[in-house]
């Protein structure tokens, strides 16, 4: 693994009306199947895997993820771009009160049974 942590962070802002800053604190490269663990001070958690292929972005879905307190939501925003959000129990109406603000709408919460649903969508006849 190699870690450049910018000693000045590059910041810059997004949003709808531009007023989230955010701050660029470096790169990290990983080699294959090396892991990073992100953790929040409530104790959530989730992993980032490298592949020879590319990465497991997350955990899985409906098990490591609700494990580790985080629910797994599947937004869309007003240009069509389509975002996996991963939100902390008992952080959902601050959630949704992000959403609302950045005018993304949430079409489902990827849980058992919105990916049955899914998996059932894509099932070969």
């Amino acid at each position: 693994m190699k870690l450049d942590i910018k000693e000045i962070p590059r910041k810059f802002n997004v949003g709808v009306d531009q007023s989230i800053t955010i701050s660029d604190m470096g790169q990290v490269d990983l080699d294959t199947n090396e892991q990073l663990t992100f953790i929040t001070p409530q104790g959530a958690e989730t992993d980032i895997v490298r592949k020879e292929w590319g990465f497991y972005a997350t955990g899985s879905l409906n098990g490591r993820l609700p494990e580790h307190n985080l629910r797994v939501a599947l937004t869309v925003n007003k240009q069509n771009r389509y975002y996996i959000m991963l939100v902390e129990h008992g952080f959902e109406e601050a959630f949704e009160t992000y959403i609302n603000e950045e005018d993304n709408a949430l079409i489902c919460w990827l849980d058992d049974k919105s990916l049955k649903k899914i998996q059932n969508i894509f099932a070969e006849d």
